[in-house]
């Protein structure tokens, strides 16, 4: 199956995958080949992507609110950001979530109460998969 990864800074991803579970707004979905039609929206989670049927091990890609659109053997998300584990050093994701929980105790008004609370759900994305990185590669020297 197709899958087209699109943010406003262009093409990020386009490759043939197997399979893909997103974080939508009303849970987890996967999606294999042949899913049925279907637009719906992202929130701030981690996506996580199999290459192979055969394959036993799922890439986590952290991604931000965005839509999700599926048609035929084609899912195509457009996002505000994505991020695969190589794009992500840990120690600069704990200090972001530090600033955005900074943020969300220092907030004046319900506008910046919702923006740093969407900034914690971000950054939580994003260090869950420099977490999974770091995990996957010590899993890997052990082997």
């Amino acid at each position: 199956m197709k899958f087209e990864l699109i943010t406003p800074v262009g093409i990020k991803r386009s490759e043939d995958i197997y399979e893909v579970v997103l974080p939508t707004m009303d849970g987890e979905i996967g999606v294999l080949p042949g899913h049925e039609p279907l637009v719906t929206l992202l929130e701030a989670g981690v996506m996580m992507v199999r290459y192979k049927k055969t394959d036993s091990e799922m890439e986590p890609i952290a991604v931000s609110r965005g839509i999700a659109e599926i048609t035929g053997d084609t899912v195509r998300i457009l996002a505000d950001e994505a991020e695969g584990s190589e794009d992500l050093v840990e120690a600069e994701v704990k200090a972001a979530l530090a600033r955005a929980e900074k943020m969300r105790s220092e907030a004046k008004s319900q506008v910046e109460l919702n923006e740093a609370m969407a900034m914690l759900r971000r950054q939580g994305a994003r260090l869950k998969v420099a977490e999974l990185k770091r995990r996957t590669h010590r899993e890997r020297k052990t082997l």
